[in-house]
């Protein structure tokens, strides 16, 4: 979780050190860190369309398991290049076992979300993800609440909850329940990917949380299958598929979590989160590129959300504990 402070080192992008995360309200860095949060939702929506896809043939769980694998198969090398094998054999890999598995938990439930809703709803609901990460920066005493911040969050709901007026009440139910509570542990297991692994580059800590989301991930895969669910694909996995789960593991999580954790690092974790609101906005840019319409409520949406963004900029946060 981001805390007070202006160790230039913190503030770097690729790799950070340090004993804390830090969050500065300078121009430079608000500013690089809301671009990071726009580039990280334009790749995560860029992984719905993908899951609609493959949900298709795809049982949930394996593609929960196929996604992490694809992720961590081709961030490790690049995790080794970055940081070195003694930083990467040093890390703390119990810890990272207990986030990736909140993070893991995430990323399951907003599977089994979509695949009982679609791609648009799933974005619109996680709206609430400001308010969860506001939440756990004031239990964490990492932020104080201000007035503007305070209206801020407000806003980003409010433009959340206008977006969500496009969605028909009948999508909604036990795939909402899902997709909120995926919200929640996401948000924490973004704060504690920035928080307890100072030692790590940006890479590293994305890489060894998806680490031990695999675990959790290859555990959900084999007692699915030992219970007689069903674990393995329906369809022939041809080269459409191939490219759909390169884009859901690669771009939609690897590279998005990447920059999100950047983006934390100089917004922290609240104020990047409220970016995760205009994701329906950019999933519906993409659907309309694949033939489905214009939705103006949405656009709305988006653009209260951005408004919230800026009204929430100026802010301090509390010192650390």
């Amino acid at each position: 979780m981001p805390t007070e402070g202006m160790n230039p080192m913190a503030m770097s992008p690729d790799p950070v050190r340090g004993n804390t995360l830090s969050v500065s309200g300078g121009g430079n860095s608000a500013l690089s860190g809301n671009g990071l949060a726009v580039a990280s939702m334009l790749t995560w929506a860029a992984g719905f369309p993908a899951a609609e896809v493959l949900l298709q043939s795809w049982p949930p769980v394996a593609l929960f398991a196929a996604r992490l694998a694809l992720a961590v198969a081709v961030m490790l090398p690049i995790w080794l290049l970055i940081d070195g094998s003694n930083r990467v054999l040093r890390a703390r890999w119990g810890h990272a076992l207990f986030v990736g598995g909140m993070l893991g938990a995430g990323m399951f439930l907003i599977i089994l979300a979509q695949k009982m809703t679609d791609p648009v709803t799933v974005a619109i609901i996680a709206s609430c993800a400001p308010l969860f990460a506001t939440l756990i920066e004031l239990a964490t005493g990492t932020r104080r609440l201000r007035w503007n911040f305070a209206l801020g969050v407000i806003v980003s709901i409010i433009g959340g909850l206008i977006a969500t007026s496009a969605v028909a009440p009948a999508q909604l139910g036990m795939g909402a329940a899902c997709a909120i509570v995926s919200t929640g542990l996401f948000c924490w297991a973004c704060m504690a990917t920035a928080r307890d692994f100072p030692e790590l580059s940006q890479t590293g800590r994305s890489t060894i949380t998806f680490a031990g989301g695999l675990v959790v991930a290859l555990l959900l895969f084999f007692v699915a299958g030992q219970l007689g669910m069903e674990v393995m694909p329906t369809a022939p996995i041809d080269v459409q598929q191939i490219g759909m789960l390169g884009i859901y593991a690669l771009v939609a999580m690897g590279v998005s979590q990447v920059l999100f954790i950047s983006s934390v690092g100089r917004l922290g974790v609240a104020l990047a989160s409220f970016h995760i609101n205009i994701a329906p906005f950019y999933v519906m840019l993409i659907m309309l590129v694949l033939g489905e319409e214009w939705n103006w409520t949405r656009a709305l949406g988006a653009g209260i959300v951005a408004m919230a963004v800026v009204l929430a900029q100026d802010r301090k946060v509390a010192n650390p504990a």
